[in-house]
């Protein structure tokens, strides 16, 4: 039924009417010193559109946003458990506290608790347990010691460690892989975005019996210096990767270039915090984790016992917070001679 000059529809008058009612309570103008002024025009409304319109608008009560139940889905994220309605994206993160879209893969270090197994550890994981065993250099009976550090993927396949001279087009032929995969996954720019010293994981790809030249070769002892100040105090020995923890019981304490190089990269990691990666003129790379803050930025060179940071405990140390503050060094590329 259309009003006679041929307007809206006047059951949509009357829609936009309650809606405007309802806009009236959610602004909370219906409380305090404006309440006459809505019951005035609730009275108004009964007088236009009949009572019946009158009594579902004053039976109407604020609308008070709530943060929408949440549902885990299985170990991938959560969701809102909301009907279809106009929440946007931004306000979701907002309730929820920030939500990480992002999915760029990331290794995980897992400690070993009481009664873990290698099969165990993949099942945990979801992913096949030679992933487990190849990407720790153990064998499917190895007795697994609680507080041991293991490399767990985020994927069944391999990881290899990048070393000079290495391509993509190489790595794919000698892990069974596929380049294109690989990129992807990774999340590279192409198949030449790749630098010594980065882990580049395998979808799907297979341990081969040798690869060219050794994955950790010889080095003389006297290359490296100490990474901290003396008693160069040893927390943890050997574990994932080829690192070495070290900690002298206090946060803030310089940290030394163990060889001359260049600053490849520095950064954030959720599990390493803020690091320090240098290249030394050999090939090698050293990874100076968990740092309180960096000193130096990429491309920098720098010199044996220059000081590239200080120790601290960001990203993930156990015990958290300054109880947990160390040194996580790593070698790749070479042996460790701290180990």
């Amino acid at each position: 039924m259309r009003s006679e000059k041929g307007g809206l529809p006047f059951f949509a008058v009357i829609l936009g009417v309650v809606f405007l009612l309802l806009g009236v309570g959610f602004f909370g103008i219906s409380q305090g010193p404006s309440s006459n002024s809505n019951q005035q025009l609730l009275a108004s409304t009964e007088s236009a559109f009949g009572s019946s319109f009158g009594q579902i608008a004053a039976q109407s009560r604020p609308i008070v946003p709530e943060s929408p139940e949440l549902v885990f889905l299985e170990r991938t994220g959560v969701k809102a458990n909301i009907p279809p309605v106009t929440v946007t994206a931004q306000v979701l993160g907002a309730i929820v506290g920030g939500i990480d879209t992002s999915v760029s893969p990331e290794v995980f270090r897992y400690v070993v608790e009481s009664g873990d197994t290698p099969s165990g550890v993949a099942e945990k994981f979801g992913v096949s347990l030679q992933t487990v065993l190849w990407a720790n250099d153990i064998s499917s009976s190895t007795v697994l010691t609680p507080g041991k550090e293991l490399i767990v993927l985020p994927t069944t396949g391999t990881l290899h460690l990048v070393r000079p001279n290495d391509t993509l087009s190489e790595i794919s032929l000698w892990y069974q892989g596929d380049v294109k995969e690989i990129v992807k996954y990774n999340s590279l720019a192409s198949a030449s975005d790749i630098y010594a010293g980065d882990f580049v994981i395998i979808p799907d790809g297979i341990m081969p019996k040798n690869l060219p030249q050794g994955r950790l070769t010889p080095i003389a002892n006297s290359y490296f210096i100490y990474p901290i100040p003396a008693p160069h105090r040893v927390t943890q020995g050997l574990h994932a990767y080829n690192a070495i923890d070290f900690s002298n019981r206090s946060c803030g304490e310089p940290v030394y270039a163990a060889a001359g190089g260049t600053i490849q990269r520095t950064g954030y990691h959720s599990m390493g915090g803020n690091y320090v990666r240098v290249l030394h003129p050999n090939g090698v790379v050293t990874y100076y984790g968990h740092l309180a803050r960096a000193t130096m930025s990429s491309g920098s060179k720098v010199f044996q016992g220059e000081i590239i940071g200080y120790t601290g405990y960001s990203g993930y140390t156990i015990p958290a917070g300054p109880a947990g503050c160390h040194l996580h060094f790593e070698v790749r590329g070479a042996t460790n001679p701290f180990k």
